[in-house]
């Protein structure tokens, strides 16, 4: 037994043969691992715990590089293998995908501690031949549970115990990946095997026999197909077509093992058999060129791996002598006690049991340990535990427990009551900790008492199980914190910081025990602190006293001590005096560097919970704050807003950002990760600069395990921008530099906070006054305000109407689109016009005790989601819903509902069709109400909508009242329309001045934010926080949206640098890539419009007509590949948009002028503006353009007014465009007169004439179009009412001539093509995935800064794509490696995302598009990763579907012409669209109205499978669910309509 565990002489085999055939011992199993990874790879990851810290295998391999050994697997002759170090916390398995998919065998020598983190990758490279070899942390107590918690992601486990074991389950781990074709993890403890001798080094050509070289010149010469570096590709390890051959004694050759092929993923036995049966001539469905696959064979099972590795086990057998089993029995066959040891050190206890005398009461007992832990093969264990061992004591090293019973004992218990013919009766788990060679018998003896009783007890603890402290202080390890907060800590001070402890409340999972003590953390920093201080004083020492060998230690460590507080000047000097003490070699120079890591000044945090806020005059946060000390504290509150009444009812928290204020010599921020990301930086920047104690409060709301990031973003916002959580910093230093100590960085909120300080301007002088000013500076009054708003209205307006003659007549309205609103204010002059005392308000701001006065009162309202009430509504029905005391019998009322009966077509929605004006009528008439008149119904589906029920209804009510037949009624004026507005507006000038320059409100006029629209920009308020905003008596969060004008989607590296300083200094800290390939910013505050506009100007932009009835951005389709080509046809898309652009001087005028506040206009005050093209009206509707270049649609080229298809000459330069007309993709829900629509084709006319042809038509619209109905004004209208013929020869007679016969073309795509890419000049290209097109920083991902770094450095140029992302375009060959690094670096370099994430889009709807619906942007995400788990399963990972989603049915995102589309209904409901073109050129067409994600994802997932089962080779999923008959096709928009499938249940065949 001691054999099998090392502590006997491992060079004595039973037949004297080894592996050496030279001198060379081999010392420790990190040594003899690192040996067989150089020898069996052709990549080396070898993670470092810094690049100048070397790990036990890292010095071996640059040994073995240095010597210049030659590896065994390299295809070219003596090569030597690559090694790559990485740093243990810079994502070390990222650096795998790409040698591993390129067909380079990668090994990673690492430890445990990057395990954990890495869990994702881990799961995407289990289908390719990568070994880890996995030294066991910490070295005194090695915890095994880290490899517990990875057991199940589909790698292979290997265990050894000794240093002969270690070069033998290292060789074994790389044949078997060659053979399985299925990542292998190697782990072992290193101080099993400290007391073994040393062995000889392995025998070459036997491990080359081993590996079988055949093989893996296969696996070499068969690289994946892929455009990125990430691996997951629905890849699967497939088995061998030819059973193994069983070795036998004497052989030397092993048959073909298993090469892998990238496969599509089938999952049942049907499916393979299927697959089998195809003909062999058969080709793979044909996709786009990230997610081509390949048809899939059987996948390697279990029984696989065991065959393989009993194989190679039988030629180390056969060659060695040693022997390897699945599992290893040691012991006598008649035992009837045995141990099954998971755990190191299993030799002390094989030892003990092999000595043990006749009375001990484990003698004659045997013992189990697992050399192959996974797969687990229950059967297995059951043939090597003798049949007479009856129980089995199951012994786990696992010391971060997170069940109640052992993953080892789950296995042992499942494998033996699974197979009851064994004799094991009683199994008992303990809990295995650190054993002293001089206690192993008596643990022996507890174990076996233990297990010998009639009622043995589970779960004991066998020796130290708690993790042995390290003797120094300065060891002291950094906990790990996943939250947002410490993400960012690691992001700013790399190695520099030091996290003292990894605390916060019980809501963000910390344990509350701990976390009710700081002081533990802050004595451990103070030691830290301390420790430093004493470093310095030795190095001045060192300096002083000159022991050193040569005399350059001596000035660089004076000048190091000389800045040793300084944190950026010690760190910039650190790296030379290290360098130079490692060259002087002294025993003076050695004691320094053996605490290097001092001569960086650390960033000392603490981190802490709110918990610490309730009693904090006698908590460890008034020590720290009294003591003065250099540390900071990161305090994390997760009360959310919407439970902050109910939170801590007993205990009153108090502010802990105040009462630290109050001290006067701490910095302290309030800071919200999901509030304002840049502000957390600069926070944290300045804490860490402070000289003295620092608090950072963050905000982190936290409902559960299963937060949303949405949930907590929206939670974050209401905190933020209502004044729960007011984001500031005060800086005690500030005031020396003649700054103010306070700054709010809040943008609307927290007025009474910002009018009191600068009362004062001193708030330490305002904390000496009054000690106790703490949290009610943040009290929420707006219960009493909106009390007092709505008495104050309705009191003064009743004076208004004292005197008057007439009736009474209050009118109420609840609206979310303004009809009923208008409605109610019609209805109310014609009243007044009747002699009525009329009042007309929004419901929420009725005074609900004023009801039972009342003499008449009408109701008007809408319908919002699913029969509710619309949000102003909303606050009067919950007052009377639930009333008992109401008594209404002296009030008249009536009540209209505007509502649409098709709106829920399903025959159990039908309730939902006018509910809120239903309900108030029976409530109403409950409460003793007398009707005036019966409710009436306006319906969406009436020849007129609406006003076809409300033109019967509205005379009835004046019957009622006594004024139908009144003489001499006024004439009504008509409602202003938007062609009023326009031709009133002196070419768009209108009143917008004024409104920018009135400071009263956030908002311009109604008429002035539809002028804006042609100046780029849309008003806008955040919907998130809107109706707290309105309990708290304040107007919407009000913001603009700006949208740049730039054709073609081309902008420099200088152009993106200020297009992201906008976004960072005035608009919400993002940016948002759009569909029509432009920039558009969101949070723009009024008073930072004209500045954003101005700073769009210098960056040689403009916004003007960015959106407006006009001739918006022109796109042109990317085309990396063709980069000359491209720039012909992008010339083109500048000289339409240059030719179609406005001519007014406003925009120059409001815009570009010095702020003077004076309204000049350019031209003159006498001379008036003109437009040549658009005349005073400008179009009808928008107007929008694009070019596609064929083969690649992706600027959807038949979804806009003009669509032009680049035709190439001959000679390979632009000939001239296919030109269609009158695409479109606005609709209205259940309006079947308005519907999308795709282009027409009108001919082919030459390159130098389109910009004409395009105005002509242009033209033809703006004379033609329909100005009447703005539902009816597009131009696909036009050419549906006109006919196609006509249209066009309205166009010919205008332009004088006619176009030229269609060109031939070809789309194969309108997805983009994701990574690099080189063109015909040679010039590189790399397409970004950016997500739904939103530019951001998170905790996470710092795309924004890191594409920020990209343009510093970038000497060609950005393409923004139509489909949302980004192309880097024109890297030179001698830049590439340094671009390579800096995507790298930031993660920019991800483009291996399922086929369905890089083909979905959504526009950005809530909380700021005032049309949305429900979610688009922040749900999309969410969805796709609910489906991929199904794709995964049905081999459709890298399938390109496109799925789109918008908010409304205005069709932002184009999700008509998609293949699946979710367009919003109700907020969490969605129409679903099926049937679109994958190419972009046929409509979808309705399957399922209102549904929410539940049936979404029940619908699609059998669709989806079905899919992967009968599709046809080449069938995309669209042109699947047309021919399997799941939808009808849609020929052109006027039958988008018809034969819709919203009621038919579907069914999986």
């Amino acid at each position: 037994m001691s054999f099998l565990f090392g502590w006997g002489d491992s060079s004595s085999v039973a037949n004297n043969r080894t592996m050496a055939s030279n001198n060379i011992q081999v010392r420790t199993p990190e040594e003899a691992v690192a040996r067989i990874a150089y020898l069996a790879s052709d990549v080396i990851v070898s993670v470092q715990p810094a690049l100048g810290q070397d790990s036990a295998y890292s010095s071996h391999l640059k040994s073995y590089v240095a010597r210049r050994e030659a590896g065994l697997v390299a295809k070219a002759e003596g090569a030597i293998p690559e090694i790559q170090s990485i740093r243990s916390n810079n994502d070390p398995l990222l650096s795998v995908f790409a040698p591993i998919r390129s067909g380079r065998l990668t090994s990673v020598t690492t430890t445990t501690t990057i395990l954990l983190p890495s869990i994702a990758h881990l799961y995407k490279l289990a289908n390719y031949p990568v070994v880890l070899h996995v030294s066991l942390a910490p070295s005194q107590l090695p915890d095994y549970s880290t490899i517990t918690a990875i057991r199940n992601s589909g790698w292979t486990f290997l265990q050894s115990e000794s240093l002969q074991e270690a070069q033998d389950m290292a060789i074994t781990a790389h044949a078997l990946a060659v053979r399985s074709g299925k990542g292998v993890i190697h782990f072992f403890d290193p101080n099993s095997s400290r007391l073994d001798q040393p062995i000889s080094s392995e025998d070459k050509d036997l491990v080359g026999q081993i590996l079988n070289l055949d093989d893996v010149r296969r696996y070499q010469s068969s690289p994946v197909a892929t455009t990125g570096i990430y691996a997951d590709d629905g890849r699967v390890a497939e088995a061998s077509i030819r059973p193994e051959t069983q070795v036998t004694p004497g052989a030397t050759n092993l048959t073909e093992s298993a090469i892998l092929n990238a496969t599509s993923k089938m999952t049942s036995t049907e499916v393979s058999e299927k697959s089998s049966q195809q003909s062999e001539s058969s080709l793979s469905p044909s996709m786009s060129e990230a997610t081509t696959i390949e048809q899939s064979a059987p996948q390697v099972t279990s029984a696989d791996i065991y065959q393989y590795v009993e194989s190679i086990w039988a030629q180390i057998l056969d060659s060695t002598g040693r022997d390897y089993h699945a599992f290893e029995w040691s012991g006598p066959s008649t035992a009837e006690k045995a141990l099954f040891i998971f755990g190191s050190d299993a030799g002390l206890f094989a030892e003990a049991l092999d000595s043990a005398k006749p009375t001990d009461i484990y003698a004659k007992s045997g013992m189990v340990t697992a050399r192959l832990y996974r797969p687990w093969l229950g059967a297995k264990l059951l043939e090597v535990i003798p049949k007479s061992v009856q129980r089995l004591a199951v012994l786990e090293q696992v010391s971060r427990k997170t069940t109640k019973w052992g993953p080892l004992l789950i296995d042992v218990l499942t494998s033996v009551k699974s197979s009851p013919g064994g004799g094991v009766h009683t199994i008992v788990g303990h809990q295995l900790g650190y054993i002293a060679p001089d206690t192993v018998g008596q643990a022996l003896k507890g174990i076996f008492q233990n297990l010998s009783s009639d009622q043995p007890l589970q779960n004991l603890e066998i020796g130290q199980t708690g993790r042995r402290e390290l003797a120094q202080t300065s060891a002291l390890e950094q906990p790990k914190l996943e939250t947002a907060y410490t993400k960012i800590l690691d992001q700013l001070f790399g190695h520099r910081i030091f996290v003292a402890n990894a605390l916060h409340s019980k809501d963000a999972g910390i344990s509350s025990t701990i976390a009710a003590s700081p002081e533990f953390g802050f004595g451990s920093l103070l030691a830290r602190k301390e420790r430093r201080q004493r470093f310095v004083k030795e190095v001045k020492e060192a300096a002083s006293t000159g022991s050193f060998t040569t005399e350059s230690p001596v000035n660089w460590l004076a000048k190091w001590a000389a800045s040793a507080e300084d944190a950026q000047k010690a760190g910039e000097i650190a790296d030379g005096v290290i360098a130079r003490l490692e060259t002087d070699g002294s025993v003076a120079a050695r004691n320094l560097l053996s605490t290097k890591a001092l001569f960086r000044k650390e960033s000392l945090w603490l981190v802490g919970s709110d918990a610490w806020s309730y009693d904090l005059g006698n908590s460890g946060v008034h020590h720290v704050l009294a003591s003065g000390e250099n540390v900071n504290m990161l305090i994390i509150d997760s009360t959310p807003y919407s439970e902050r009444a109910a939170a801590d009812a007993e205990r009153r928290k108090k502010d802990i950002g105040l009462y630290a204020m109050n001290f006067g010599n701490a910095y302290v921020a309030s800071t919200a990760v999901y509030g304002s990301y840049t502000q957390v930086l600069q926070a944290m920047l300045e804490a860490d600069k402070y000289d003295g104690p620092s608090i950072v409060l963050a905000y982190l709301p936290y409902f559960g395990e299963h937060d949303s990031p949405l949930t907590v973003l929206q939670e974050t916002k209401k905190a933020v921008e209502l004044g729960y959580w007011p984001l500031y910093r005060w800086n005690p230093t500030n005031e020396s530099k003649g700054e103010p100590n306070f700054s709010l960085d809040s943008e609307r909120i927290k007025d009474e906070l910002k009018q009191f300080l600068a009362r004062d301007n001193q708030l330490t002088q305002l904390m000496k006054r009054e000690p106790s000013f703490a949290a009610n500076l943040a009290q929420d009054f707006g219960t009493e305000v909106r009390a007092q708003q709505k008495r104050k209205a309705k009191d003064a307006y009743s004076q208004l109407l004292e005197g008057l003659l007439g009736a009474p007549l209050t009118i109420l309205f609840a609206s979310d689109n303004g009809n009923a609103q208008g409605l109610a204010k019609r209805l109310g002059t014609r009243g007044r016009a009747r002699g009525l005392k009329t009042t007309v308000m929004a419901m929420e701001d009725y005074p609900v005790e004023d009801l039972p006065g009342e003499e008449n009162i009408v109701f008007v309202t809408s319908t919002a989601g699913q029969g509710e009430f619309p949000q102003n509504g909303l606050p009067f029905w919950d007052a009377i819903k639930d009333s008992t005391e109401l008594d209404l019998a002296s009030v008249n009322y009536s009540v209209f509902g505007l509502g649409d009966k098709h709106y829920w077509p399903r025959k159990e929605d039908r309730v939902y069709y006018n509910k809120p004006a239903k309900d108030l009528d029976k409530l109403l008439t409950n409460f003793g109400a007398k009707s005036l008149v019966e409710v009436g119904l306006g319906d969406d589906q009436d020849p007129d909508g609406y006003q076809t029920g409300y033109a019967d209804w509205e005379p009835k009510i004046w019957q009622a009242l006594g004024v139908a037949n009144v003489e001499g009624l006024p004439e009504e004026p008509p409602p202003i329309t938007n062609e009023d507005i326009k031709l009133a507006s002196n070419y768009l000038r209108g009143t917008i001045v004024e409104g920018l320059n009135d400071p009263t409100t956030g908002a311009i006029s109604a008429s002035d934010q539809q002028l804006t629209k042609f100046h780029g920009t849309y008003m806008q308020d955040d919907r998130d926080v809107r109706d707290e905003r309105k309990a708290q008596g304040l107007e919407p969060a009000y913001s603009f949206m700006i949208r740049c004008r730039l054709p073609g989607g081309i902008s420099t590296p200088k152009q993106w640098i200020q297009m992201d300083d906008i976004s960072t200094s005035l608009g919400n800290e993002t940016m948002k890539l759009t569909t029509r390939q432009t920039f558009q910013f969101h949070g723009v505050v009024k008073g930072k419009l004209k500045p954003a506009m101005q700073a769009i100007n210098k960056a040689l932009m403009t916004t003007i007509a960015a959106c407006g009835d006009v001739n918006r951005n022109v796109m042109c389709s990317s085309l990396p590949t063709q980069s000359q080509y491209h720039k012909e046809v992008w010339a083109c898309s500048q000289k339409i948009s240059d030719h179609l652009l406005p001519s007014t001087t406003a925009y120059h005028e409001i815009w570009l002028t010095d702020d003077d506040n004076k309204k000049t206009q350019i031209a003159g005050d006498a001379v008036q503006d003109f437009e040549p093209l658009y005349g005073p009206t400008y179009l009808p509707r928008k107007f929008k353009i694009t070019i596609a270049i064929p083969p690649y649609n992706d600027t959807d080229v038949y979804a806009h007014d003009i669509g032009l298809i680049a035709i190439k000459s001959e000679d390979g330069h632009l000939a001239g465009f296919n030109v269609l007309a009158g695409g479109g993709m606005g609709a209205t829900h259940n309006n079947k007169k308005t519907y999308p629509q795709t282009g027409r084709m009108m001919g082919y006319v030459k390159a130098d004439e389109v910009h004409i042809a395009c105005e002509k038509i242009m033209l033809v619209q703006r004379d033609h179009g329909d100005r009447k109905n703005r539902k009816h004004a597009r131009l696909k209208y036009t050419i549906d009412d006109l006919g196609v013929d006509v249209f066009r020869s309205k166009v010919e007679a205008m332009w004088g001539q006619s176009f030229e016969p269609e060109q031939p073309f070809h789309f194969k795509s309108n997805v983009d093509t994701f990574g690099w890419q080189k063109d015909e000049n040679g010039m590189n290209h790399f397409t970004f995935f950016i997500e739904n097109g939103r530019i951001e920083n998170t905790a996470e991902f710092q795309m924004k800064t890191g594409l920020r770094e990209v343009a510093k450095i970038h000497k060609g140029e950005f393409r923004l794509t139509g489909n949302q992302h980004l192309i880097l375009s024109n890297v030179a060959d001698e830049d590439l490696p340094e671009m390579k690094e800096l995507l790298k670096k930031y993660k920019l370099d991800n483009v291996q995302f399922s086929g369905l994430r890089l083909s979905s889009s959504a526009c950005v709807a809530f909380p700021t598009c005032g049309l949305a619906m429900a979610e688009s942007e922040r749900y999309l995400p969410e969805l796709i990763t609910k489906l991929e788990g199904c794709l995964e399963e049905n081999g459709l990972k890298q399938d390109s579907i496109v799925m789109r989603m918008t908010g409304c049915p205005n069709g932002c995102a184009r999700p008509w012409l998609a293949e699946v589309a979710f367009v919003g209904k109700a907020y969490g409901a969605y129409n679903m669209y099926l049937g679109g073109g994958y190419h972009g050129q046929r409509l979808n067409k309705l399957y399922r109205s209102s549904i929410k994600e539940d049936e979404i994802l029940a619908i699609l997932k059998p669709l989806l499978k079905r899919y992967a089962l009968e599709r046809e080779e080449g069938e995309h999923f669209g042109d699947f669910c047309i021919r399997a008959g799941v939808i009808v096709a849609t020929k052109e928009g006027r039958d988008f309509h018809d034969n819709v499938s919203y009621t038919t249940p579907y069914r999986t065949r």
